[in-house]
């Protein structure tokens, strides 16, 4: 019984007062909850829609338009989580799905009149209206921009800069209508980077006035072929063109794949390249010819041609000469593809910095309130110099859009380095802002809705095609050679590609930096000059000992491969701040001004500090690499203040961000759930 008891007094005290106790204490303990960054952070103290202009300029209608279109569709998917409508598109469909889909936005998109009058837009302003509508599709999936792109800018692209009058009479308006879907048949399973090593070979028939088509082995089949598996009706076809017997080189030609019904051409075999790590939206296929006879009227003739009795025809004779002029227009694709993974950091970004002015952990000291994530300088150090980074290489990008709309015959040569240096430069960027973005997120940085996580795989390919980016480090450096061998040939100073510096004297960088002088324009254009300078002139020493021993050109700089991505990425950097320069140059004083400086500066010292070259080549010493690393985390303290202005200048529409982006408590509420 004294058991009973005890246990009887128990359960009373329990029933009468600890139950009270417990929902007192529930009510006095505060939930986490959520509170709009705009209602905590100091007010802007610059216009956003003025820094967004610097960004995207005369294109902003274009995007927008686009931008609105998408968020109108039920077909990009729309979803309401945390009382707000996100679209993205639904990758737990299959491949089949999701390339079907992708057709259907075309689809819409073209409805919509989007591509009316592609080709009829003339001059630059064409081209940036063209460059525009393809990013502000990527923005919303890259299956959807990476398809636009093959169609319009490459199929597109060959016909209109390869092609001449007759081809341009035929296939402009089928293009824009969608009534035939082109592709584009460059790569092989055996050659990617490496065009003019690819296999395909393609004879002329003079009896029939024919060429024929021929996928020789397994190595020449034409693979990763993007609308090829599924869709396309036509390809340009990429091949060494034969004749009489004497190899001419690479060319190009209008082949049909499929007919209208899409069944597969005879003489034409077609496979699927199968599910990829991302991208899944794009049908990419492989193609091989069985001697394959198209009209002689279907090679791309802009630059050589064959005759009806089989003369081969070329104003120009050098094959190498040839061969530049015929593969030069391409470089839009190098255009596109930087300017879209500009636009993909960004919204990383812009998830992840909103993220982290409204997610709280840890208290500082006992009772008091958890820490917003930003507060943090880790935090801060690993997103802000990102954010300053993203806008230094969209400068760059629009730099290199203006050069591209603005190019002559004399201009190619720096078009294609440039091209080379940023598509490279600002893919990686990419990859690397995305993978920060993803842990910075923690958790939900996982989850595909936030799309900082997948979104990763979806671009990881940019980094691949279009070039590999350590091959075209390794190209940069073989220009920057060629044209200090030519001026000095020349007893000429050097002029173009942004050289000049090299016929001033080689700056001076002070022996003991402060953060006065880390902020300073001259002090920031000197040492990223001097770096370049003394690389290219190691190069050019390196290059010259080698050849004294007999090797070869090609073995020389395969071997000094280090050495030359060391330099591609000096004359990257170099570029990029120029351009920064140039755009703070045409801003007036004032608080956009100041919040540039803070940027640009931001740009300069995280370079500093991430890139070996600095340190190896001696060009800062140990306790100025010391100086320029505290800069670093004083600057992320003083772009604090402006973080949630600065991913809002960036104009992507909240529907394109992640819920975590905004309300993630209630995002992921029973009741959203």
């Amino acid at each position: 019984m004294d058991r009973v008891n005890f246990r009887t007094q128990v359960l009373t005290r329990h029933l009468n007062n600890h139950h009270n106790a417990t929902t007192d204490l529930l009510h006095t303990a505060p939930c986490v909850s959520y509170s709009p960054p705009e209602l905590s952070e100091p007010p802007l103290n610059f216009d956003t829609k003025l820094l967004r202009k610097l960004l995207d300029g005369q294109s902003i209608a274009d995007i927008d338009y686009v931008f609105n279109l998408m968020i109108q569709s039920n077909l990009f998917c729309p979803r309401e989580r945390g009382g707000k409508v996100f679209i993205s598109p639904d990758f737990n469909q299959s491949m089949e799905q999701q390339r079907e889909m992708t057709m259907r936005r075309l689809d819409y998109l073209r409805e919509h009149g989007v591509f009316d009058g592609w080709f009829s837009k003339k001059g630059p302003e064409g081209d940036l209206s063209r460059f525009a509508l393809a990013e502000s599709a990527s923005v919303f999936d890259h299956s959807l921009g990476i398809k636009l792109g093959v169609h319009f800018f490459l199929w597109g692209g060959a016909i209109r800069f390869m092609g001449t009058k007759r081809h341009h009479d035929k296939w402009y308006k089928p293009t824009e209508t969608y009534e035939v879907k082109g592709c584009f048949a460059m790569t092989e399973l055996g050659h990617g980077s490496n065009v003019r090593g690819i296999e395909t070979i393609t004879r002329y028939d003079s009896s029939t006035q024919e060429f024929i088509i021929s996928t020789p082995c397994e190595s020449a089949q034409k693979y990763w072929i993007g609308g090829a598996a599924n869709h396309a009706t036509h390809t340009v076809v990429f091949s060494q063109l034969e004749i009489n017997g004497v190899n001419q080189g690479v060319h190009a030609f209008i082949a049909q794949i499929r007919d209208s019904d899409g069944n597969v051409c005879p003489n034409v075999r077609i496979a699927d390249c199968g599910h990829k790590i991302g991208l899944n939206g794009v049908d990419n296929g492989r193609i091989w010819f069985d001697n394959l006879r198209i009209p002689r009227e279907n090679l791309l003739n802009s630059v050589a041609d064959v005759s009806p009795d089989g003369q081969y025809l070329s104003a120009i004779k050098d094959p190498d000469q040839r061969f530049a002029a015929f593969l030069a227009p391409l470089t839009s694709g190098r255009v596109t593809i930087a300017a879209s993974a500009i636009n993909t950091a960004k919204v990383g970004l812009a998830v992840a910095v909103r993220y982290s002015l409204t997610r709280r952990a840890f208290s500082i000291k006992p009772n008091e309130p958890e820490v917003l994530l930003l507060d943090y300088p880790s935090h801060q150090r690993r997103l802000l110099p990102l954010v300053a980074k993203t806008y230094a290489l969209n400068f760059a990008s629009n730099y290199l859009k203006m050069i591209y709309v603005k190019r002559t015959p004399e201009s190619i040569k720096t078009v294609h380095v440039v091209s080379s240096a940023l598509k490279a430069a600002l893919t990686w960027h990419c990859m690397r802002t995305l993978q920060e973005c993803r842990e910075a997120c923690g958790g939900q940085g996982l989850k595909t809705e936030n799309h900082v996580g997948h979104l990763k795989s979806e671009y990881d390919v940019q980094l691949t095609f279009e070039g590999d980016n350590n091959v075209l480090m390794q190209q940069i450096s073989k220009a920057l050679y060629a044209e200090f061998l030519s001026a000095k040939k020349r007893n000429k100073p050097i002029r173009g590609l942004g050289l000049e510096h090299l016929n001033n004297p080689a700056p001076v960088i002070p022996s003991h930096l402060t953060s006065s002088t880390l902020r300073t324009t001259q002090f920031q254009t000197d040492i990223f000059c001097l770096r370049e300078r003394d690389l290219l002139q190691r190069f050019v020493t390196e290059v010259s000992q080698h050849q004294a021993q007999g090797e070869s050109r090609e073995h020389i700089f395969t071997v000094m491969y280090q050495l030359a991505e060391d330099l591609g990425r000096a004359f990257a950097d170099r570029l990029v701040l120029q351009t920064f320069l140039d755009v703070e140059a045409t801003v007036p004083s004032g608080s956009l001004k100041d919040v540039l400086g803070l940027m640009r500066s931001m740009y300069s010292t995280i370079v500093l500090e991430e890139d070996g070259s600095f340190l190896r080549y001696g060009y800062l010493s140990i306790d100025n690499a010391a100086v320029v690393r505290k800069e670093v985390l004083k600057l992320c303290s003083e772009l604090r203040p402006h973080a949630l202005g600065l991913v809002s200048s960036f104009g992507i529409p909240d529907a394109f961000l992640g819920p975590i982006a905004f309300n993630w408590v209630d995002a992921n509420a029973w009741s959203s759930v």
